[in-house]
Formats: structure tokens, sequence, C-alpha cells
């Protein structure tokens, strides 16, 4: 059976199978220590690296190390701890407002539930699906970060451009408990080969299953 003659589902789990070789100990890049320092993070990583934010996050949670201090500290030193990550102003306002919700509604935990962190000022399902798979262990759904939308539509697994049509078409062709494995490890490659203005083709090892080569 030659490559070109693979279904698209066949494909993807070959990527997935090659991915989980080629990065064996991926994990998420976010440094935190409790659901809600996780959700404060992914919230802050929003158009911004995974890497910057790993650098306002110490001052951060030391300062406010949870749901309780985070809800009721001053915006404007909210604001500024955060202000290098970008668009602070909302993401301050946010991370208060979830917490604050969390604090009052869910008894000062974070919900493992995806509609009730749908509820949350500032979460959408890529927030919420990284929460649940590494804070619980829940794979709800596929989480869709823009490395996972590019190199998703690339490997030709999907047509969709927004990212909820990109995740119910990735949950169709991947088993459940590798949904998480799948976005991590595709970030990784994504960060490390498949960037987004020059596609490292000629090293990559996932080329000869790539849309862009069939």
């Amino acid at each position: 059976m030659t490559r070109k003659s693979l279904s698209k589902k066949q494909r993807a789990l070959e990527i997935l199978s090659r991915l989980q070789h080629l990065y064996p100990d991926a994990t998420c890049s976010l440094d935190y220590s409790t659901p809600v320092q996780l959700l404060v993070a992914t919230i802050l990583s929003a158009q911004c690296t995974d890497e910057r934010v790993n650098k306002v996050t110490p001052a951060l949670f030391g300062r406010f190390p949870d749901a309780e201090n985070l809800a009721k500290a001053d915006l404007l030193e909210l604001e500024e701890l955060v202000r290098s990550t970008g668009f602070y102003h909302n993401k301050a306002k946010n991370i208060q407002g979830a917490c604050r919700m969390i604090v009052n509604d869910f008894n000062s935990i974070v919900p493992n539930q995806m509609e009730q962190l749908l509820k949350l000022p500032g979460v959408a399902r890529k927030t919420a699906n990284v929460v649940l798979a590494h804070a619980y262990g829940i794979n709800a759904g596929v989480t869709v970060d823009t490395h996972v939308k590019r190199l998703s539509q690339r490997l030709g697994l999907t047509t969709n451009t927004e990212p909820v049509g990109i995740e119910k078409d990735l949950m169709k062709l991947l088993p459940q408990p590798d949904w998480e494995n799948w976005s991590i490890r595709l970030i990784y490659h994504g960060r490390a080969v498949c960037k987004a203005r020059s596609p490292g083709c000629n090293v990559c090892e996932l080329a000869d299953l790539c849309a862009r080569k069939l």
C-alpha cells in the first residue's frame, strides 16, 4: 500500500505514531503548580509564547498564588504583572473574572467539566482542553492553537479554518486517549520543523505523509 492510497484516518494515525517517536517526552510547556495556575498561564499564552509566559508567572504566582488572591487582587497591579504577555488589559480582567467565578460559583476549585469551564471569562475550548487534559487527565477535545491549526491544514487533515471546525475534524480521525498527545507533539513539531514562514520540508519526517507532498 502506497502512502497516497492511505485514508485520511490512516495517515493521521501514522503521523501520530511518528510524532510519539520523535517527541516521546513532550509535555505542556507552561510552568504551573495547580489547576488555577495552569488556567491563568493558558489565558496568558494567547498570542504569546509559552517562554514569555513562563518568565511572567513566577512573580505573578508569587504575589497571587491562588484563585482567592487573584480574585481580590488590585487590577492595576495585576495588569502590570502580565503586561509583557500582550493584551494585558483584557487578560488581567479575564483572569480576575474567572477567579472570582471559581471562588463564588465553584468553591474555589477549577471545574473539571467543559461546559463549566466555558462559563469562565476568557476561557474558550483551547484553554478548557489544556486545563482538562493536564490538570485532570481528561481528554475532552483536541487543543487547537496556531501550530495545530497550521500543521493540521498543511498535512491535509482538515480544510476548516476555524478552531472549532478543525477540532471536530481531528476528533474524528484520532483516538480519544491521544487527543492531547496529538496537540502537544504537533506543537513541538511546529516549533522545531514545520515553522510558519519556512517549513523544513527537506528534514521533516512527516513529509511523505503531508498533503503538500502527496
